[in-house]
């Protein structure tokens, strides 16, 4: 089976192999000045260079013969394709992407979802004893080591340790009895 694309090195017609002489030409700089209208969005401006290519095709616009400056006129083209596609867009309502409206549910439910847990730590917190749950805020809580926690409680840095141990199997514990795994 033998292809043959448009503007491809094996085109038949003069023609095609004008479309790809063109792209060759002008493509780089009409592709990088799309891409800055575009604010940086590669798979837009890769539209608006291949519609504008085409759109030359169509006119048979493809030489510099009599005075027409090709260069001057595909810019424009882009140009007013880019400004239709933003007027589009603000015409109507804003589209929503597959996945968009899924992670923003996602991060509602994982607010409430920390909401609820915080809730169901705290209420665990307060089935410790108080040595155990300030050895735990002083250290856990406090982002500090086990000897800056000592220095803070004002107690040796063996029983801060103990008490942590001994605060994570009871807060364990109480986790469980709550259904937290």
């Amino acid at each position: 089976m033998n292809v043959t694309v448009i503007g491809s090195a094996s085109a038949a017609s003069p023609e095609e192999r004008a479309l790809r002489d063109l792209y060759l030409e002008h493509g780089p700089a009409l592709y990088a000045y799309v891409l800055r209208m575009l604010g940086g969005d590669t798979h837009r401006t890769e539209d608006v260079v291949q519609e504008t290519l085409l759109r030359c095709w169509n006119k048979q616009n493809l030489a510099d013969d009599e005075g027409m400056a090709v260069r001057p006129w595909m810019f424009r083209v882009a140009r007013n394709l880019v400004i239709d596609g933003h007027r589009a867009r603000s015409a109507r309502p804003l589209e929503i992407g597959g996945a968009t409206w899924l992670t923003e549910l996602g991060a509602e439910s994982d607010d409430i979802e920390r909401m609820l847990s915080s809730i169901v730590v705290n209420d665990a917190l307060e089935t410790l004893t108080p040595a155990h749950r300030d050895a735990l805020r002083a250290t856990f809580l406090a982002d500090r080591t086990t000897q800056q926690a000592a220095v803070a409680l004002g107690v040796p840095q063996g029983t801060v340790k103990s008490r942590v141990y001994y605060a994570l199997r009871s807060l364990k514990a109480a986790l469980a009895e709550r259904g937290v795994r």
